[in-house]
C-alpha cells in the first residue's frame, strides 16, 4: 500500500507527517512544553510517548501541533490538546496555539524515545 491509497491528495512517496520546524528559535522551549504533559495512564510524558507527530512555528509565533493518543478511546482524548496548548501558550514568543489531533498514522510503541521505553522497562 502507498501513501496516496491512504490519501489521494498525498504524494506518492511522501511522508505521511509533514517535518516539524526544528531549525525556529522557539522550537527546543515548545519541545520541552511538550515535555511536561503526561499521558495519566503512563508515567512518561507526550513527547517521549511519541505522540506529538508534528510541531510547526511561523515568523509571527504562532505554533501548531499535530498530535495523536495511544488510543481512540484514551479517555483524556477530549482535554490532552487543551492541557498541551496551556503548556506551550506562556512561552515567550508564542503567540497562538493550534493542537489537533490525528489517528493517521496510528500510534505504535516504535514512537516512543528511547528514554520512554527505558522508563517502561522496554529497554
Amino acid at each position: 500500500m502507498t501513501a496516496t491509497d491512504t490519501n489521494p491528495d498525498q504524494l506518492e512517496g511522501a511522508p505521511l507527517i509533514k517535518s516539524s520546524s526544528t531549525g525556529h528559535p522557539l522550537y527546543d522551549n515548545v519541545v520541552e512544553a511538550c515535555r511536561t504533559v503526561y499521558d495519566p495512564e503512563i508515567p512518561v510524558n507526550i513527547y517521549d510517548l511519541g505522540l506529538v507527530y508534528t510541531i510547526t512555528i511561523n515568523d509571527e509565533g504562532d505554533v501548531e501541533v499535530l498530535m495523536t493518543l495511544t488510543a481512540p478511546g484514551c479517555p483524556v482524548a477530549g482535554e490532552m490538546p487543551g492541557w498541551l496548548a496551556e503548556a506551550i501558550e506562556p512561552l515567550p514568543g508564542v503567540k497562538t496555539v493550534n493542537v489537533q489531533i490525528t489517528w493517521d498514522p496510528p500510534w505504535g510503541m516504535e514512537m516512543m524515545s528511547d528514554e520512554a521505553r527505558l522508563e517502561l522497562g522496554f529497554m
